[in-house]
């Protein structure tokens, strides 16, 4: 059996709408107060998608932010994966879009769905083509435009999400470097905690489902809180075991932003101080698989990431689905 390559992140890119959304503005929309927002969720701000603003434009900044700094184009693209619960439309996929946006001509091309995991499961996928030689570039998307999906009259959802777009750039890097472990996991039994009702096949889109509010997102916004602090200690666990290392060795946990104190029970349990976790979510809110790559985008950015740190990428979302990385940083290509 061929030995696999070692498959890194050789560059990374986000992209954030330019309209904010502050929780004084919600207090004119709903009943809700900044106080009541920040004390529960830690969440300042979002930033919100323009009428005219599909995902695909959103990932397309991303996009290019990525290529630029891993110095490879677009037509030397392998393969374009996005995760994305908040596709353009049903099909073509966005996947597709985005690659005639860039002019990826040689990529193929596919979204995943892993809502908030969706990043991970992406990584994950794409890591596998590069390891066994099939491909070199693969470029990773996560991106949400779900200010489209969210009832601004349900305080208890609207004061959670905004939109955004992380990218990155996966290729083969030197031996020692680069994905040393994964975890992926997923318990349909819970799917009706977190979901969009209606437009798919089960409930299409009718006059009474829109009256409804089946379009707009929903969540058990206790349960989910109670899986999400389980899964995050229990995915990191995961990883650092497969990868044969202590939790003394994480150098930078990138989580996923969806509520500052299931992030602070994580630092808790694996005695990390604040200085070794990304966390932008004050500013962003939940993104939904756009918040892992955004978040590690911008501790890149800010110089908080430097050749031979472990990173552990953890996350958690609908479905119920879950996921962690471990990586040694080095964006060299092999």
């Amino acid at each position: 059996m061929a030995q696999l390559r070692p498959v890194g992140i050789l560059g990374t890119g986000s992209y954030t709408p330019e309209r904010v959304l502050t929780n004084a503005d919600l207090e004119k929309m709903v009943e809700t107060n900044d106080e009541w927002i920040v004390t529960r969720t830690g969440i300042r701000e979002r930033r919100i998608s323009s009428k005219e603003q599909a995902s695909s434009d959103l990932a397309y900044e991303a996009a290019q932010r990525a290529l630029k700094k891993a110095n490879i184009t677009a037509e030397e693209l392998d393969m374009i994966i996005v995760a994305t619960v908040t596709p353009d439309m049903m099909f073509p996929s966005t996947a597709c879009i985005l690659q005639d946006k860039l002019g990826a001509k040689k990529a193929s091309a596919l979204d995943i769905s892993a809502a908030c995991t969706g990043f991970l499961y992406g990584v994950t996928t794409a890591s596998q083509f590069i390891a066994n030689g099939m491909y070199r570039y693969v470029l990773v998307i996560g991106v949400e435009s779900l200010s489209k999906i969210t009832n601004y009259e349900d305080r208890n959802t609207c004061v959670l999400f905004g939109d955004g777009a992380g990218a990155a750039i996966l290729g083969p890097v030197p031996e020692g470097y680069g994905f040393k472990a994964f975890d992926l996991g997923a318990d349909g039994s819970g799917g009706e905690l977190l979901n969009l009702p209606a437009g798919g096949s089960r409930l299409p889109a009718t006059a009474e489902t829109v009256e409804q509010g089946l379009h707009y997102m929903y969540m058990a916004g206790s349960e989910v809180f109670k899986f999400a602090v389980r899964v995050m200690n229990s995915a990191t666990e995961t990883v650092l075991e497969k990868a044969g290392l202590e939790k003394e060795s994480i150098d930078l946990l990138v989580p996923h932003q969806a509520n500052l104190r299931i992030i602070e029970a994580a630092l808790k349990r694996f005695g990390l101080s604040e200085d070794k976790v990304a966390i932008n979510l004050d500013r962003y809110g939940n993104m939904s698989s756009a918040s892992i790559p955004v978040a590690l985008d911008e501790a890149v950015e800010a110089g908080r990431v430097k050749e031979g740190d472990n990173l552990v990428l953890v996350g958690f979302g609908g479905g119920l689905t879950w996921g962690a990385a471990l990586l040694t940083w080095c964006t060299k290509q092999a």
